[in-house]
């Protein structure tokens, strides 16, 4: 789909505070939207749902239209706690341990952090985990 909406300037600088703030964290270009990595490892991948595509995302999300999307990873122990399982949160089945979260002008930036900061942690070798506050 060549005309994608791309994300909006304001989520993607927000997340780059988070994201690019954790020790040898980087960002790419994902094969849609933009990814945060440690190691080679995707930690964090925002993009834009629009009218049904990806239909992966648009499946797992059950939104239609033009969304905010990002996915994290997450501890599968922690996904039954039922605030995890409703909107704006959503379960894809692509990984166990895996979430997504709609981003849109509810959500709280702080709280992201912290869920940005333990994704990070189960993916990054653990000196560099060590090394993030509130680990």
């Amino acid at each position: 789909m060549s005309d994608h909406i791309s994300v909006p300037e304001t989520i993607l600088s927000k997340l780059r505070l988070i994201c690019l703030d954790l020790p040898e964290a980087y960002e790419e270009q994902a094969w849609i939207g933009i990814r945060w990595c440690i190691k080679k490892k995707n930690f964090a991948h925002v993009l834009m749902l629009q009218n049904g595509y990806p239909p992966a995302y648009a499946k797992a999300s059950g939104l239609e239209g033009i969304a905010c999307l990002l996915t994290f990873r997450f501890s599968p122990k922690k996904m039954d706690v039922s605030r995890f399982k409703q909107y704006p949160f959503f379960k894809p089945v692509w990984w166990e341990d895996i979430i997504g979260l709609v981003i849109d002008d509810s959500i709280d930036w702080e709280e992201l952090e912290v869920l940005l900061k333990e994704s990070y942690c189960q993916l990054a070798p653990k000196k560099l985990a060590e090394m993030v506050e509130g680990s």
